[in-house]
This record gives C-alpha cells, sequence and structure tokens, in this order.
C-alpha cells in the first residue's frame, strides 16, 4: 500500500495519520535500537480495517475525488507497464500535434495494437505539455488517423479514458472541436477492427467517448464517466458550486451505475484503498481486463465486429431500468 504525499483526501485523513505513525516508528527503529515489530503489526492490522471501513461505501462525490486523484496510474504509466515497443506516432497531418492526446503502435501480449490515450500529467510542466488531458481538435483527428491505420492493418485498438473533457478554448472550437469529436466517433463506428476502451479516471462528456464508442468499454472501480462534470452540472442546474454533491448524485456518473444502465460492460476491480495506492497491482488488473476482451473480439469477422459496436449503442437508453 503506498503512501500518497500528494493529496489527502477528506475521507483519508484517518488513514493517512495511521500511515504516518508507522512510518514514524521505522523511522525511529532505524536510529535506535527498538523492536517495533509487534506495534507496527498492529498499526497495520488497524491500518486495513479503516480503509476497508472509509472505502466500503463510497459516495457518488467520494469516488469522483478518488477518480481525479492525481496519483492514480495515467495513461502513460499503462502504456509503459503493457505496451512492449511502443511507438509513438504524432500530428493529425493537417494542423499540429496534441500531447494530450497519447497515440502509437506496439504490441500488447505479443498482438500488435494502437494505443490512444489521454495524458494528464503529473506535474505543473507535464501538465501544461498535455494540457491536463484536454485534447484539442488536432489530438482527436490524430486518433481518427491511428485508428485509420488499425483499420488498414488489422490492428486491435486500445483506449485509455481520462479527461475533464475535450479543450473548451476560443482557438479549439475556431479549428472545428465539435466536428473533431463527432468525425472520431463517426470513425470509431466504422472501423472493422476490435476496439476496446478503459476508463482509467474520469469520463468527461465527448471528449472522453470520442475514443470510448468501442466494442468493449471497461471502467475501473473508481472512476467516472459522464455527459458533465459534477461542477458543470451544478452551474447549469443550481447556479450554485455548493450544490456538487447533488450534481454528482444526479448524473449516476459512477462505474456501478453505468454498469447497470448498460454503458459499460465490465467494472475492474481496483486494489484496497483506491488505484493511487497500488498503481502496480491496478495496471496488473487492467492488462487482464483487456487481454480477455480481447481475446474474444479477435475470432469475430470486421463486420461483425462494425455491427456489434454499432447495435451496442443504437441499444442504449431504450430500457433503461427504474
Amino acid at each position: 500500500m503506498n503512501n500518497s504525499n500528494t493529496m489527502v483526501l477528506d475521507f483519508e485523513k484517518n488513514i493517512v495519520e495511521i500511515e504516518a505513525k508507522i512510518e514514524s516508528l521505522k523511522l525511529l527503529a532505524q536510529d535506535e535500537d527498538v523492536d517495533i515489530a509487534q506495534e507496527v503489526n498492529r498499526l497495520q492490522q488497524k491500518l486495513e480495517k479503516q480503509v476497508k471501513q472509509s472505502y466500503a461505501n463510497l459516495t457518488p462525490w467520494q469516488k469522483c475525488q478518488v477518480a481525479r486523484h492525481p496519483d492514480r496510474p495515467h495513461c502513460l504509466d499503462y502504456v509503459h507497464a503493457l505496451i512492449e515497443d511502443f511507438t509513438p506516432l504524432c500530428g493529425d497531418r493537417v494542423f499540429a500535434d496534441d500531447e494530450a492526446m497519447i497515440g502509437g503502435i506496439g504490441r500488447f501480449k505479443n498482438i500488435s495494437v494502437v494505443v490512444l490515450g489521454q495524458e494528464k500529467g503529473r506535474d505543473l510542466e507535464t501538465r501544461m505539455k498535455h494540457n491536463f488531458g484536454m485534447a484539442k481538435p488536432e489530438g482527436y483527428r490524430k486518433a481518427q488517423r491511428l485508428m485509420t491505420l488499425a483499420d488498414k492493418f488489422n490492428m486491435p485498438v486500445i483506449a485509455f479514458v481520462d479527461t475533464a473533457g475535450a479543450y473548451p478554448g476560443i482557438e479549439a472550437e475556431a479549428r472545428g472541436q465539435a466536428e473533431a469529436i463527432a468525425s472520431t466517433i463517426q470513425k470509431c463506428l466504422q472501423i472493422k477492427v476490435p476496439l476496446v476502451s478503459v476508463v482509467i479516471g474520469e469520463g468527461g462528456s465527448g471528449g472522453a467517448i470520442a475514443i470510448a464508442t468501442a466494442n468493449r468499454i471497461l471502467m475501473l472501480e473508481n472512476s467516472i464517466y459522464s455527459v458533465i462534470s459534477p461542477e458543470g452540472c451544478a452551474s447549469i442546474l443550481w447556479r450554485s458550486a455548493d450544490k456538487v454533491k447533488e450534481a454528482t448524485e444526479a448524473l449516476r456518473l459512477t462505474a456501478q451505475d453505468l454498469k447497470k444502465f448498460g454503458v459499460i460492460d465490465e467494472i475492474i476491480k481496483e486494489p484496497l484503498g483506491g488505484a493511487h495506492r497500488d498503481a502496480k497491482t491496478t495496471i496488473e488488473r487492467v492488462g487482464d481486463a483487456l487481454l480477455r476482451n480481447l481475446k474474444e473480439l479477435l475470432p469475430l469477422s470486421g463486420e461483425e465486429l462494425k455491427k456489434q459496436r454499432n447495435d451496442k449503442f443504437l441499444a442504449m437508453g431504450r430500457n433503461l431500468p427504474d
């Protein structure tokens, strides 16, 4: 279990306090000849119990906070861990390269694949470089170019979704943001190779669905996927940022709700305490889920894959549970 030094969520304060006590005892043992094994073991048991209690019944707003945690594994973490010989492919061949949208080719479990994903960055420098994971039109047009490449060479597409939404700036709108997103969704529906998307953090609006119009949509247990951010919803419906928790409840953006509605296909269980506390195990579980789904899709013909994908999205919303 990793101790996060970046951000402490409100409901994690007791957890962090116990972790700090354990670290203090370990430091004390280094400086003095003190047997701390029994006390550390007691605190470890207390820590595990506290984590289980804290994460047993998270509210939608708490899940939203976990989904946005800066220590969660990001797109490039999955790429570096799961994709061998990854070769980035840059540019949309029209305007520029967009580093918010990662794209390239590589091998996943000895399967040649095209990889797409949104990268938020870790610190101020990399967040600025990747524009906080908010792609501009050239990012979506790059995604279209790479999906066309995947279709041509019969390579499955894996997409890692993690964005608050497409970039809303004036220059993005001037270069056709809405058209770029719509065309990317259309491209997702047209290709005749397996397309599997995983929501690893935030799945925000059209910025997410542009690369999540897939044969299989997977979500990490504490990730979120919604038509608008809770803050945006609160500002529109209640005209007040104070109503963000109510907005989060109303949006039904958790993986559990979306699985029930048939919007997604599978929930990937996170390690105890969330993905940000054990990135290695999280990435391994995502890799296992991707491989299992790809193996189920690979035997299908191109026409079957395309039809399945189109039928899947046409059926959404027709028979919602109460």
